[in-house]
């Protein structure tokens, strides 16, 4: 599998990366879809053996920004629909397609052993709680999700992404945060616990090839793979669920 971190695109830029090998498609795409996409382009470089997939993982607002300025980007898989509302406004594609929709969860290191029961936990100063950083789509919709349950968070740590989130939890450093139900999915070492539907949040993830695309065709093909059956079939072994 071959992927960058966010960041990591930016030294792209700033040397000149748009001179990308021809049969090559760079996808910038939420750091929630990193297992699914992983299997994704697997699949897609099987069928398709004569493009290269090379995947760029992150915050959507994070990858909006390197759209913006100039990355050299064929694809966007966003996890909220305002950051491609906004590439769309600048630009940089012409519209995009829904092809996946996620929940939110609260997730608690294996065992529960801090007791979380719910959101209203998020208030106790003495527990250390995560949240994503606003502006990425976990942050704000983990935000809403609080705000609608009447919860003042005591917030200890804002990290970039729902990864870098469910990370910490995982290693025990904090005793709750609000990821997505496929975060909690992918990981053995944390425990979900349910956010009632009247308090969720259903994230839509909209996908689009870029204007300047590199490699147009491949980027079309890409997208056309994630939208097929055979696509969603991998992101609903995620636990994504189809539009």
């Amino acid at each position: 599998m071959k992927w960058l971190a966010a960041m990591g695109l930016l030294v792209i830029v700033a040397c000149g990366g748009s001179e990308r090998p021809a049969d090559e498609i760079l996808v910038s795409a939420a750091a929630s879809l990193t297992d699914a996409f992983a299997e994704s382009e697997a699949a897609f470089e099987a069928a398709n053996p004569e493009i290269d997939v090379l995947l760029n993982l992150g915050s959507s607002s994070s990858l909006r920004e390197q759209i913006l300025e100039g990355a050299p980007v064929d694809v966007f898989a966003s996890a909220n629909p305002s950051n491609m509302t906004q590439v769309i406004a600048a630009g940089a594609t012409n519209q995009s397609t829904t092809f996946a929709l996620n929940v939110l969860q609260i997730a608690v290191p294996a065992g529960n052993p801090a007791g979380i029961a719910g959101l209203a936990d998020f208030a106790t100063p003495e527990l250390l709680i995560g949240l994503c950083a606003a502006g990425a789509p976990c942050g704000d919709f983990g935000r809403r999700a609080l705000e609608a349950a009447g919860v003042i968070p005591s917030i200890d740590t804002e990290e970039p992404d729902a990864r870098a989130l469910l990370t910490k939890i995982e290693a025990g450093e904090l005793d709750a945060g609000i990821v997505y139900a496929t975060d909690v999915l992918s990981s053995s070492a944390v425990d979900g616990i349910a956010i009632p539907e009247q308090f969720n949040v259903v994230a839509e993830y909209p996908i689009a090839v870029l204007t300047e695309a590199p490699n147009a065709g491949g980027a079309e093909a890409f997208v056309n793979f994630v939208l097929s059956e055979e696509g969603q079939a991998i992101l609903q072994r995620y636990g994504f669920e189809s539009p």
